[in-house]
């Protein structure tokens, strides 16, 4: 999902609010208490790659596993992420170190070895979770004291052995975790404030067979000897036994509870986004200024200009927008599905509103895994009454009277278009074998909230816009249309409706990359106070451009606005998915072709979408600037 900002003081506030909601918790996330000696149990969610974008549950691969596997209950929003979350044979006590624990052993078959082999190859991490942590790598910056953090570790690695150029693979099979904690003095209980951990690969050694009593001489706690890099690493091939072991050590912290997500969410540069956001807020604010001056003192010369027309030869010689007012309130060509687009767009706007709105308030923290995604799906079902409202009351408008055929286009058109993309995406990963497929439980459920919940609010916000008087146009339709002049080459429709769409794509591009960051670079996004400062000036710009080239259209004597209006802002999904393909090709290592489909299948959805949403919000704009300005002349 990128877009948005604004500039009004209540939206400053709003930043500033956010800026603190870091440390501002879910409600329903309450922290837990451990005292010394409780039993921590570690889970495992999916293997990741950024490579494949192909999820993979963590016992795909043959690591060690409990006797019996218990997957987590999980939302919405985690089964569609591809997220599995599952127990493990990890397992420390709080506040006592441990050393050199073993896990299991395994021996490598032809099969085994090359599964790893090629999660190794297209560069899979291992995600844990503690304490609903996810587990972080902290990775040191050369040329600065911070730590960057990565989530989850390795499979592992590929390399050579010194002299030798055949490319080897070998797996981490040594962990060592470090909890970090923060103690209440007055209680002596403690809080999980971070679960971090440094992967090594070691071919452990031991003297005679393997059973359970078996000590390592890499690694025994008895003699203090701890792993502490991977010099002698353990190769994957078939036929070699690994042996999984851990250290774990807890450190105290002085980070507070609700302080412990900051380390990541602060995984980007600050200092380049502040920045960005400035300049783009800046340039954006200077054009939308300029605009406004144009229109308003332009608009109010032309409209004393034509109230003062009082003899007929005046009149025969009035030009410009006036001269259609007979025609500006036609319905246009294909009217029905104008509607149901509009329709459309007003239950994505009131989905992204809401959804931004929770996100501001800390609902939607990443600590609530899938949250986000759960919340869409569920505000996109119930904003099926505006959508079916909105699409009704331009339907009657345009004298139309089966409103329920609009209705029922209006609730299946762009979900069915969408479903049949997802169909194909879905199938492609189910082909893959990967967790990243979406279960048939979870496809009925996403059927049933679009037929059982959706279609029946659409139908009833149809039914109330129906009952609603009819909007009565400023001005009346004459019965024969008017002959449009020929237009000059920059009023060309396709000419016009591209240049209308790089200033409101001009105004998300650069949030769109930290957001495409966020969805294909495996990392947190959660800055939604620059996001709704974005989104504000989208829908301003939309609303801009589109009056201008409306005005401009209207005053060549060109009446077909209803479709363009849309299309203006609508263009800049173009834009939007140039700018994915162009993101793709220069920031992405992606060179599966199954990822490659779904990459550029996922960001035509989104570019959909943004089609819709944008072109609603140019179409509202210039539906209410023509209404204004044709009830603000005489006309006799």
């Amino acid at each position: 999902m990128a877009f948005w900002r604004s500039l009004a003081f209540s939206s400053l506030l709003a930043l500033l609010f956010i800026h603190g909601s870091h440390s501002f918790y879910l409600p329903g996330v309450a922290p837990q208490d451990f005292n010394k000696g409780d039993l921590l149990q570690v889970k495992v969610n999916k293997l990741t790659s950024i490579k494949t974008q192909l999820p993979y549950t963590y016992y795909s691969l043959p690591y060690c596993s409990p006797n019996k596997i218990q997957d987590s209950a999980e939302n919405l929003g985690e089964v569609l992420r591809g997220d599995r979350i599952e127990n493990s044979l990890y397992a420390f006590k709080m506040r006592e170190p441990q050393m050199c624990n073993v896990v299991c052993n395994r021996k490598l078959d032809a099969k085994t070895a090359k599964e790893f082999k090629e999660k190794i190859n297209d560069e899979y991490r291992v995600n844990m979770i503690l304490d609903n942590l996810p587990l972080v790598v902290p990775i040191k910056r050369n040329d600065q004291d911070s730590t960057v953090y990565q989530l989850g570790f390795h499979v592992g690695l590929k390399g050579q052995y010194s002299g030798s150029k055949e490319q080897k693979f070998f797996i981490h099979n040594h962990l060592a975790f470090t909890v970090k904690y923060h103690r209440d003095l007055q209680t002596e209980s403690t809080r999980i404030v971070g679960f971090e951990v440094k992967p090594f690969s070691v071919k452990h050694e031991y003297e005679g067979k393997w059973d359970e009593k078996t000590r390592l001489t890499t690694c025994d706690p008895h003699s203090k000897h701890t792993v502490v890099n991977s010099n002698t690493p353990q190769e994957v091939e078939e036929n070699q036994e690994i042996i999984f072991t851990y250290d774990v050590d807890f450190q105290e912290s002085d980070v507070k509870w609700a302080s412990r997500w900051d380390a990541y969410l602060l995984m980007n540069d600050d200092q380049i986004h502040w920045f960005s956001i400035v300049n783009s807020l800046m340039i954006v604010l200077f054009l939308s200024g300029m605009v406004a001056m144009i229109m308003l003192r332009t608009l109010y010369r032309d409209i004393s200009r034509y109230n003062e027309l009082e003899t007929q030869e005046e009149a025969q010689e009035e030009t410009g927008w006036k001269l259609v007012h007979g025609d500006v309130f036609r319905p246009p060509q294909n009217s029905d599905l104008l509607c149901v687009y509009v329709g459309t767009g007003v239950q994505f706007f009131g989905m992204i509103l809401v959804t931004m709105l929770f996100a501001i308030l800390g609902f939607l923290s990443p600590s609530n895994r899938g949250g986000l995604m759960t919340a869409m799906l569920l505000l996109w079902v119930f904003m099926g009454l505006f959508a079916g409202y909105a699409s009704t009351r331009l339907y009657k408008m345009f004298k139309g009277s089966e409103w329920k055929k609009i209705a029922f286009r209006t609730a299946v058109f762009f979900p069915a278009s969408v479903s049949v993309i997802f169909a194909v995406l879905n199938t492609l990963i189910w082909g893959q074998k990967s967790s990243g497929a979406v279960p048939f439980g979870t496809m009925f459920a996403l059927i049933f909230l679009w037929f059982g919940i959706s279609v029946p609010l659409v139908f009833v916000g149809s039914y109330v816009g129906f009952r609603k008087p009819a909007i009565e146009n400023p001005v009346k339709t004459n019965k024969i249309p008017r002959q449009i002049p020929e237009q000059a080459w920059y009023m060309n429709p396709a000419f016009s409706v591209l240049i209308g769409g790089i200033l409101p794509f001009g105004a998300v591009f650069i949030e769109l990359f930290f957001i495409l960051t966020s969805i294909w670079l495996n990392q947190f996004y959660y800055i939604f106070g620059f996001l709704f400062l974005v989104f504000i000036i989208l829908i301003i710009t939309c609303a801009e451009i589109t009056v201008v080239l409306c005005y401009f259209q209207l005053c060549s004597e060109d009446y077909l606005w209803w479709w363009r209006s849309y299309l203006t802002s609508g263009s800049s999904a173009l834009y939007l998915f140039l700018y994915a393909t162009f993101y793709f090709f220069t920031k992405l290592e992606i060179t599966k072709l199954v990822s490659a489909i779904l990459y550029f299948g996922y960001m035509l959805i989104a570019s959909y979408a943004f089609f819709v949403v944008t072109g609603t919000i140019g179409f509202y704009a210039c539906f209410w600037f023509t209404r204004l300005i044709y009830s603000s002349v005489k006309i006799d």
